[in-house]
C-alpha cells in the first residue's frame, strides 16, 4: 500500500512542480509521476546530508514539489539538446 501513496504523492508533487514551473511541459503521465517521486527521493537525500532530516525521516511537500522543479528544469535541458 505504501508504493501506491508514493506514486499518486508522486504524482501530485510532479503536477504542482509542472503548474509552477513557467514554460511548455508536455510531459505525460508517466513522466509527471517519476518526476515527482525522484524530486521526493532527492529532497529526502539532500535535505539529509545537509542535515536538515533525521535517517529515515522523509522530505517535507514544499521541499518535494523543489526537488520537483530542479528535475524539471534538467529535464528541459537534456531535452532541448536531443
Amino acid at each position: 500500500m505504501s508504493i501506491i501513496w508514493t506514486i499518486l504523492i508522486g504524482f501530485v508533487v510532479g503536477l504542482i512542480a509542472r503548474a509552477v514551473k513557467p514554460g511548455d511541459d508536455s510531459a505525460g503521465f508517466i513522466v509527471t509521476t517519476v518526476i515527482g517521486i525522484l524530486g521526493s527521493v532527492v529532497a529526502t537525500y539532500l535535505g539529509q546530508a545537509m542535515g536538515w532530516y533525521a535517517a529515515g525521516q522523509p522530505a517535507s511537500f514544499i521541499a518535494s514539489v523543489l526537488g520537483a522543479i530542479v528535475l524539471l528544469v534538467l529535464w528541459g535541458l537534456i531535452r532541448k539538446k536531443t
